[in-house]
């Protein structure tokens, strides 16, 4: 194997894995960038349902427990990449940094598209936590908040950004 073989191969190796030893994204491919997805919406999920439990528990009403739940998503959308990167050894005021800047873009659009779908199903505002209708609207908007938030964190990742900022530190 020649020089320009193993640069050929490595080159390929960087487009492949979507990285290159810089830390930088040379663009990021699908399982990566569904990955990252797939980290936000556990941690939105968690949060958002636990808002929606809370708030129907307390007897609020939709706006507050909507508040309620997009709060609670974001809180735990960043703290499970900040606990992913202060286990990375980072000190919290850097690991808060990269919390932010990995994940806000991609709770907002998440949320959105989630909380809009709900919002959208006749019935699902109104709908109680023991209803079909309720979990089939939350499980639906995040199965398509999923769909829509893969393709920003793929474009994201791919220029540096996003979670990108995130496996700088793995």
């Amino acid at each position: 194997m020649n020089v320009m073989d193993h640069t050929d191969d490595h080159t390929a190796h960087q487009a492949h894995h979507g990285h290159d030893h810089g830390g930088h994204a040379a663009g990021a491919s699908w399982p990566t960038a569904a990955k990252a997805t797939l980290h936000c919406l556990t941690g939105c999920a968690i949060g958002e349902i636990l808002g929606m439990v809370i708030g129907t528990a307390l007897m609020w009403g939709n706006v507050e427990t909507m508040v309620l739940a997009i709060t609670l998503a974001f809180v735990f959308g960043y703290s499970f990449t900040l606990f992913a990167v202060r286990r990375a050894g980072l000190d919290l005021k850097t690991a808060i940094k990269v919390a932010l800047a990995a994940d806000t873009v991609s709770i907002a659009v998440m949320e959105l598209v989630d909380n809009g779908i709900i919002a959208l199903t006749p019935g699902a505002m109104d709908a109680h936590l023991s209803d079909g209708l309720f979990w089939s609207a939350l499980l639906g908007g995040f199965a398509v908040a999923f769909l829509i938030t893969t393709p920003v964190n793929k474009w994201m990742i791919g220029r540096g950004k996003g979670h990108a900022v995130v496996h700088a530190y793995h």
